[in-house]
């Protein structure tokens, strides 16, 4: 399981998570998994910027026809279908938080439903900025997690990354 550049951008559009990730040897899974948290933990705030500005907006169908679009897609899937008032409350929520923050809100969509990213969304509007540089830092690892994962299995990204689980051949 040797991953390209490619493959890998797909995952995480910050240039020096890639350089890092991309330039470890072999392929071992939990290695992969080990140093791309590694590196996210370590990431300048400029570097995430870099990463936030590959993420649509919570709500809003990524465009193009790439594997990052396609997983973008997929993963918002619990937004599928939500009622106008939900999509209208999220248009409003999210330029608050732009407004506030001055990027996109980012949340991990896989296995949540739209009221529970509505709800989240309003809670973090409340965060000071360094609490909401913290949780767009761990909602990016599990984004990242969950897309390695993918790639690992050759499966559309879907579900979440195990909470409260080390990497494999990491100790909790």
């Amino acid at each position: 399981m040797r991953l390209g550049e490619r493959d890998l951008a797909a995952c995480c559009a910050s240039r020096r998570w890639l350089a890092a990730v991309a330039a470890l040897p072999g392929d071992d899974l939990g290695e992969l998994r080990r140093t791309s948290r590694r590196v996210l933990d370590e990431l300048d705030w400029a570097d995430i910027e870099e990463a936030l500005a590959a993420h649509p907006r919570i709500g809003e169908r990524a465009g193009g026809d790439g594997r990052e679009a396609d997983w973008s897609r997929r993963e918002q899937a619990g937004l599928d279908g939500a009622a106008a008032e939900l999509r209208a409350a999220f248009a409003e929520g999210n330029r608050a938080y732009e407004e506030r923050f001055g990027h996109v809100f980012l949340i991990r969509a896989s296995g949540r439903s739209a009221r529970e990213m509505l709800d989240e969304l309003l809670r973090r509007l409340g965060n000071d900025a360094g609490t909401e540089r913290r949780e767009v830092r761990a909602e990016l690892a599990e984004i990242v997690d969950l897309r390695l994962l993918k790639l690992a299995d050759g499966k559309p990204a879907e579900g979440k990354p195990a909470e409260g689980k080390p990497a494999e051949g990491e100790d909790a």
